[in-house]
């Protein structure tokens, strides 16, 4: 049963990796209108007033840089429609 919810949790958050999701990230967005779009980010690291924070696996992500608590960077990789 563990199992089945884990797994459930894992496609509900890789189902927001969409190119649709994708196309609604903007320069300037805050991080928490980003989080609003693609949920809770799987990894976040930064210094210096940089962060980067990642969505998905090595296979399906999307990659936000923020400087200070806005987008200046975004990338996407083997997104579903």
């Amino acid at each position: 049963m563990l199992a089945v919810a884990a797994l459930l949790v894992v496609v509900g958050c890789s189902s927001k990796l969409t190119t649709a999701n994708y196309d609604k990230l903007k320069m300037g967005m805050t991080y928490e209108e980003v989080v609003a779009i693609l949920g809770k980010a799987d990894e976040c690291d930064g210094a210096m007033g940089l962060k980067t924070c990642r969505w998905g696996d090595d296979k399906r992500q999307i990659r936000v840089q923020f400087a200070g608590d806005k987008v200046i960077l975004f990338a996407g990789k083997g997104l579903s429609e």
